[in-house]
């Protein structure tokens, strides 16, 4: 049984609703059909506003990295998709914690990012907080979990930051639920029809 504090307000306990971690990617499932492929990824990071060679070589690490723990069965595909319902097992080591094992959101583990290293504003993180954040949470020769957890918040401190160069409390919280790529999505569209 899990515990109270696991347990999500928002329904996350029912299996058919998406957990936290899947409304995190579910952003770049373009055809809403609970699978991403590569070019959806690709899609979803040129909404976003990056150029196109960093959308399609995200695209590929992404891919190459997801779709084998996400994917069941023992037989790979080669057009590399990664299963929604299945992006639990995508978690790597060296992170936050934010997310559990079961990629329910743990808001304890979320402040504490805030409490441990926003030293200069309570609500928000410099470059070199969020490094600070990378090196601690270092798990001992876990290389692989080191890349992955700099990569994805090198990526976000570079796509969210304010005007100050600092990384907001209520943007990383919307990174967590998915929000926040709707939202720079929107923004991007409008600037480019501007």
């Amino acid at each position: 049984m899990a515990s109270s504090s696991s347990l999500q307000p928002d329904g996350m306990g029912n299996h058919d609703e998406p957990t936290p971690l899947g409304k995190h990617v579910m952003f770049f499932d373009i055809n809403k059909d609970g699978i991403i492929y590569p070019w959806e990824t690709y899609q979803g990071l040129r909404k976003l506003g990056h150029n196109i060679f960093r959308s399609l070589l995200a695209a590929v690490l992404i891919h190459l990295v997801l779709s084998h723990k996400t994917r069941p069965g023992k037989w790979p595909s080669l057009l590399f998709p990664i299963v929604i319902k299945n992006i639990k097992y995508g978690k790597h080591g060296s992170d936050s914690d934010a997310y559990d094992a079961e990629g329910r959101f743990v808001p304890e583990k979320f402040e504490e990012i805030f409490k441990k290293y926003a030293h200069k504003n309570a609500n928000s993180l410099t470059s070199n907080k969020v490094n600070e954040l990378l090196k601690k949470n270092r798990e001992p020769k876990d290389y692989f979990g080191w890349l992955n957890a700099s990569t994805d918040w090198r990526i976000l401190y570079d796509l969210a930051k304010d005007k100050n160069g600092e990384l907001t409390k209520e943007a990383v919280r919307a990174v967590y639920d998915g929000s926040l790529f709707e939202q720079m999505a929107r923004e991007n569209a409008s600037k480019k029809s501007s």
